[in-house]
């Protein structure tokens, strides 16, 4: 299964034609795995939408894919857990969410489909797997 980050879906709905917008896009065609949204990135990009008009069909579109709960305690903890030993290699992650959201992907052995460079260190030091198209 492969969570598909807020970065990914804002760069699909502005038609920005990313390698990993490409893959998105072939995946839900070609059925070629199953995607997930996690609740956090859906609130993300309907947040950034302009009119409720918009933010409806978004969120119908959404949540024709299976939406997971990203955050619970145990993943909260584990979370500034993962925060506090990529500071100590003298990483700050910028956003709580991405770490919570590289957290829940670990944990739950899914993949990520991104193109924020945050994630880059939890790939590289905390074992997060990253589809790279």
């Amino acid at each position: 299964m492969i969570l598909v980050d807020t970065t990914v879906w804002i760069d699909h709905l502005n038609d920005v034609g990313t390698p990993e917008v490409i893959w998105l896009r072939d995946t839900i065609v070609h059925r070629r795995a199953l995607l997930l949204v996690g609740d956090l990135i859906l609130c993300e990009v309907l947040q950034g939408l302009s009119s409720e008009r918009e933010a409806t069909q978004v969120e119908q579109a959404l949540r024709r894919l299976q939406v997971v709960p990203l955050v619970s305690p145990d993943i909260a903890i584990r979370s500034a857990a993962n925060y506090r030993a990529l500071r100590r290699r003298g990483i700050t992650v910028r956003k709580t969410i991405d770490m919570l959201i590289g957290t829940w992907c670990i944990e739950h052995q899914h993949a990520l489909l991104h193109t924020d460079r945050d994630f880059d260190h939890l790939e590289r030091h905390l074992g997060l797997n990253v589809i790279h198209p």
